[in-house]
């Protein structure tokens, strides 16, 4: 049987206060200098794994500027693609992998990003995490959880549930979270994951949640 979380409202009162000064990554807020566009969504997504973001919002205005439709970007030269996303990680593999998509998205899709999570899954580099971003950020749906490495980690660490993966993690937050904090959830937890609840040796000696935190799993804290 599955609890709720106590005091879930303030949690997530306090992590939007405390978290107010930090800026929120590309892929999670509205894009005033490129089209806010589920492509576009998708694109900054594909170009933020295994990236920071800083470099990622470079490499996304660099490239998503002048070129943000699938039609410009499979017929768009690899080499082109490398140069304008790079220094981002893995950046060869990643541009093969945008002109693909985009291909096949003119190919099977009419040039649109698929509104549906199994469609989206089909794309070819596009995992749980990606394809829930697409759905929450680029096509406005509720009901997603995009899980990364700070999603899973903080839940467990905080004591709210206990899983391997971040596939599960997915799982089992939708059965205790309720579904209202979902939309907020990757943003807030992404943030808190990158300035306070660091990996290794957490500040929590500056963080708001510590009263409601089991702090499981943390070895040393500051």
């Amino acid at each position: 049987m599955t609890h709720p979380i106590s005091h879930v409202d303030e949690i997530f009162s306090l992590l939007k206060k405390e978290l107010d000064p930090y800026g929120r990554p590309i892929v999670s807020r509205s894009k005033p200098d490129i089209p806010d566009t589920p492509f576009v969504t998708l694109i900054s997504c594909l170009l933020s794994l295994r990236t920071k973001d800083a470099v990622t919002e470079k490499a996304a205005l660099q490239l998503l500027k002048e070129y943000n439709t699938p039609e410009q970007l499979s017929g768009m030269p690899i080499k082109k693609i490398e140069s304008l996303i790079y220094p981002v990680g893995f950046y060869k593999t990643k541009a093969r992998r945008i002109k693909e998509i985009s291909a096949t998205l003119l190919q099977d899709y009419q040039g649109d990003v698929p509104d549906d999570f199994d469609e989206l899954m089909k794309l070819k580099g596009v995992g749980r995490k990606t394809a829930n971003i697409v759905m929450v950020y680029g096509h406005k749906k509720h009901g997603y959880l995009p899980i990364d490495t700070h999603c899973h980690r903080i839940p467990n660490r905080l004591g709210w549930i206990h899983t391997k993966t971040p596939e599960e993690t997915e799982h089992a937050l939708k059965k205790v979270l309720p579904v209202e904090y979902w939309d907020d959830f990757n943003d807030l937890f992404v943030r808190f994951g990158q300035t306070i609840c660091v990996p290794i040796s957490p500040f929590c000696s500056r963080c708001s949640l510590q009263k409601y935190c089991k702090k499981i799993g943390v070895l040393t804290n500051r």
